[in-house]
């Protein structure tokens, strides 16, 4: 009886080790994918599809138009993944201030509401 005790705690305290270090790795990617640097990037990005989109609607863009802005948009979201990629799925403080500029760019060739 003992003996059974034994291994089912030894049992126990394996599986809780295991769900520990898995955990703990989950926990490590979540982090890296939704770091803020990138998250800020992103939703900067998803806001002006947004508002090119709006302004294709309102008669404010042609279609070539937005067609161009996407494009740019679309540069810069993979110079932001690429980014990611070489610094452990995060952007660096001077790697965001570099796409913000770019950001700017664009934002500033979409007609104000």
């Amino acid at each position: 009886m003992q003996r059974k005790f034994s291994k089912l705690v030894a049992l126990t305290a394996a599986a809780i080790a295991m769900a520990g270090i898995a955990g703990t790795a989950m926990a490590a990617t979540g982090w890296q994918a939704n770091h803020p640097r990138r998250t800020e990037v992103n939703d900067r990005l998803a806001n002006q599809n947004r508002r090119i989109n709006q302004d294709v609607r309102n008669g404010t863009l042609t279609r070539s138009q937005a067609h161009s802005l996407h494009r740019d948009d679309h540069q810069v979201r993979q110079e932001e993944r690429d980014m990611a990629s070489q610094n452990g799925s995060h952007i660096t403080r001077s790697e965001q201030g570099v796409l913000n500029q770019q950001e700017n760019a664009i934002s500033s060739q979409i007609p104000p509401k």
